[in-house]
């Protein structure tokens, strides 16, 4: 009887590889961490490029080959590796992860901007994947997707976080922007306060005290988010 494979799964990035990043750090000397990066840190840089590439079809590239995205990116991953505070609570995997995904998100979306821009609407009609940087729900913005989960929760504990009923309405008010962000075309900061009156009687100083308390639990949460990958509301 054939013994069954265990399934391996980030078996490339280890509690190993982790511990390789936090010496590569500390170690002062550029040629012993020169070996420590080629021997224990690379691959797993290579295979986590290569994994997040390829699931998220991150393929509007300026290069021509996929090999020549992942070079760039694990450069990039490079000049930020000695960002990695293992003190803080993240895990490389997800730390370094996230920081490709959002690089990825960002040259994608600039990428397949500038291919809009050169093509023919009739190549864009007949292309069926052209539009999946966009449209697919598979292909996300980090942001994008935080201030969905932001604005879940605080409409979910709206009274707990602002007791006054007046407050409330305020805080509501401001999140509604939120949620209707994709529709709005307001950049003016008075022009938004405009909107928000318009929807609740408040005064302007009333709007900015709210605004600043939503921004605190905003900012707060959303530097745990860009660390470990996932909110922790």
């Amino acid at each position: 009887m054939t013994k069954k494979r265990r399934k391996k799964s980030k078996n490339y990035f280890t509690q190993d590889t982790e511990n390789a990043i936090v010496r590569y750090n500390n170690e002062p000397n550029p040629e012993v961490r020169s070996k420590i990066y080629e021997r224990e840190i690379h691959y797993a840089f290579f295979k986590l490029t290569e994994n997040i590439i390829h699931t998220f079809k991150f393929y509007y590239t300026e290069v021509d080959q996929i090999e020549h995205l992942q070079h760039e990116v694990i450069t990039f991953l490079l000049s930020k590796i000695h960002l990695f505070d293992p003190s803080k609570g993240a895990k490389a995997y997800s730390y370094f992860g996230t920081i490709v995904k959002r690089y990825l998100i960002l040259s994608n979306q600039k990428n397949y901007k500038k291919r809009v821009d050169k093509a023919p609407t009739s190549v864009l009609e007949e292309d069926e994947t052209f539009s999946y940087g966009i449209n697919d729900h598979n292909y996300t913005d980090p942001l994008s997707d935080y201030i969905d989960e932001f604005v879940n929760y605080v409409t979910e504990n709206l009274f707990e976080l602002f007791p006054k009923k007046h407050d409330a309405e305020v805080a509501d008010a401001i999140l509604e922007l939120f949620r209707k962000r994709e529709n709005l075309d307001i950049f003016n900061k008075k022009a938004l306060y405009i909107y928000i009156r318009e929807m609740v009687d408040v005064k302007t100083p009333k709007i900015t005290k709210i605004a600043n308390r939503l921004y605190g639990i905003f900012k707060d949460n959303y530097i745990f988010y860009l660390e470990h990958g996932y909110t922790d509301f």
